[in-house]
């Protein structure tokens, strides 16, 4: 039995030993002094070195697109990193194609600044920027998706364009001890700059839509970045075809309203497929913008009625109810806005009706 102690003890002292090794490691390694950052080989910045790359260029008011807030599952915050990134890392390699990977794209989020670095960002970039919004209004568009209206206080107003997101800061709360960041399209009309709409749905846990759904009110002030996105009306004459879901309606309803106000000749079908018939919304809106916009139709479709909703109009998947209604895509282009397993389907159908791979575009939120 003495023994067993006595093993026990000693097993137990190399383990403390070890973590105080690996806790002084990691200080060692995290404290490494300033990095210089040089982007684009005319910007130099200095950052502290060990820290994301995402989050360093942050501290600097360069605000990377990253719908995940820098947790290494969305893949959006790519930077070409021509100098200093060293090996790629498993964290990052299922996001990169092989091509990106010849690149030296690399995931900023996963990426530590270790060395100084050359990286090459896009210059539209340098325009986005940092808002303090007060909420001037949270509203109930179904039972799980809310509409956020931010009116702009610093800087008052928002240059946008119809289809892009921004990034909402959500501060420390019961669910995070450090601010956290998640990116929301914008869903209201860019003629109106000093203020803008989210739809946000609740998905049970998530951080950010916790704290809007259950902590935020009115006249709470709530940080934000951007604008980002090219997913925007692209200047063609071809048929448009809108396919959402949930709050996937934010960007296409942005599109939507500048079309009505800019009285936009263009054929367009909007198919938006909800559950049941309390997840639609905003069926009102899309009425009546089928009478401000020339040649626009509305098609909503549910994928399991209850019987309750006598509903009379689409049933089945969006991906079925398109295929019924398209019978020819080759002369059309689409902006599709939902999870990334619907914007796949909905690409093959669409590529089944002929329409071209560089005519379809869309921001996957996952």
């Amino acid at each position: 039995m003495r023994e067993f102690l006595i093993a026990v003890a000693v097993i137990c002292a190399l383990n403390i030993g070890l973590a105080l090794l690996l806790m002084l490691a990691g200080a060692w390694i995290s404290d490494i002094g300033d990095r210089v950052i040089t982007i684009n080989g005319t910007r130099q910045i200095t950052v502290a070195g060990g820290r994301a790359l995402l989050t360093a260029l942050k501290e600097q008011q360069i605000f990377i697109p990253s719908a995940c807030g820098g947790r290494g599952s969305c893949g959006l915050c790519k930077v070409a990193v021509l100098e200093g990134g060293g090996p790629l890392l498993p964290t990052e390699t299922p996001w990169l194609t092989p091509e990106e990977q010849q690149d030296r794209i690399r995931l900023s989020c996963q990426l530590k600044v270790r060395r100084d670095l050359s990286i090459r960002i896009p210059e539209a970039l340098f325009n986005v920027r940092q808002y303090q919004t007060e909420v001037a209004g949270i509203d109930d568009l179904t039972h799980d998706i809310k509409q956020v209206t931010l009116k702009l206080i610093d800087p008052p107003a928002i240059a946008f364009t119809a289809g892009q997101y921004v990034q909402i800061e959500v501060p420390p709360y019961t669910l995070t001890d450090e601010p956290v960041y998640r990116a929301y399209s914008i869903a209201s009309d860019a003629a109106e700059p000093g203020r803008i709409e989210l739809e946000i749905r609740y998905v049970p846990d998530g951080i950010c839509t916790t704290y809007v759904h259950q902590h935020l009110k009115r006249g709470d002030r709530l940080t934000l970045n951007g604008p980002y996105g090219e997913f925007q009306l692209q200047p063609t004459d071809r048929e448009i075809i809108c396919i959402a879901g949930g709050s996937g309606m934010a960007p296409i309803r942005a599109i939507l309203l500048e079309m009505a106000r800019t009285r936009n000749p263009r054929p367009c079908r909007y198919f938006f497929g909800a559950r049941a018939k309390r997840d639609l919304f905003l069926v009102g809106e899309m009425r009546r913008l089928e009478g401000a916009i020339p040649h626009f139709q509305f098609i909503p479709a549910l994928s399991a009625p209850e019987p309750d909703d006598h509903w009379e109009g689409e049933t089945g998947l969006i991906t079925e109810v398109v295929g019924r209604h398209v019978a020819d895509a080759s002369q059309a282009e689409a902006y599709l806005c939902g999870s990334p397993l619907m914007i796949d389907a909905c690409i093959k159908v669409l590529r089944d009706k002929g329409m071209a791979e560089g005519h379809v575009f869309y921001d996957k939120f996952a």
